[in-house]
């Protein structure tokens, strides 16, 4: 892996806090959904930020 610059550093940054806090938000609305179809999508879409958020954390590797 290259070495990234400080710009790009705070910008993976900035784009792991977004995903952490979409991941949160997510699950928190799925928690207190009680339609099943609502809960499932909003599972689904938490799980698809984790991958986002996993993917950007592999570039730190």
């Amino acid at each position: 892996m290259a070495n990234l610059t400080a710009k790009e550093l705070s910008a993976l940054e900035d784009q792991l806090n977004m995903e952490k806090l979409l991941i949160k938000k997510y699950k928190m609305v799925s928690s207190m959904a009680v339609d099943q179809e609502v809960k499932t999508k909003c599972e689904q879409v938490a799980a698809k930020h984790q991958e986002h958020f996993n993917r950007l954390m592999s570039h730190l590797n």
